[in-house]
């Protein structure tokens, strides 16, 4: 587990995924579709519990040009600066639930924002960053 200091707010465009974990997969197919694999942008996906039921998944990416997301009809949110821990999962897709448990482990820390998302961050196109940011 290591700490990871994200300095600026960060714009993002996404496509909710139309279940979790059934439908993230195809979130980020969409996803992909609209913004090809690119090395200027970054991706990301974003989970929590809300409106007290399941986990809403948000297959996102870095929005680049200011009124991008408009034009596309994408709602934006935004990652928040801060301190967040962090644990690498390398080449997650041959061990998905490697993911999870990651998250299981980062979500017990104490002193996290409980109000905050778990993130994932795709450093590259075989590993993930799992993240929750501290209050």
């Amino acid at each position: 587990m290591e700490t990871v200091d994200i300095n600026n707010d960060i714009s993002l465009l996404y496509v909710t995924a139309s279940s979790f974990p059934d439908g993230v997969m195809a979130a980020h197919q969409k996803l992909h579709s609209l913004f090809p694999q690119a090395t200027r942008r970054s991706y990301f996906g974003l989970s929590r519990p809300e409106q007290g039921g399941g986990i809403i998944y948000k297959a996102a990416a870095e929005e680049l040009i200011p009124g991008e997301a408009i034009e596309l009809g994408l709602e934006t949110i935004t990652i928040k600066a801060g301190k967040y821990l962090s644990i690498t999962v390398t080449d997650f897709m041959k061990d998905l639930p490697a993911v999870g448990k990651a998250f299981q482990e980062l979500l017990a820390q104490p002193d996290i924002d409980m109000e905050g998302y778990c993130v994932e961050m795709y450093p590259n196109q075989t590993d993930i960053k799992c993240m929750v940011r501290l209050n």
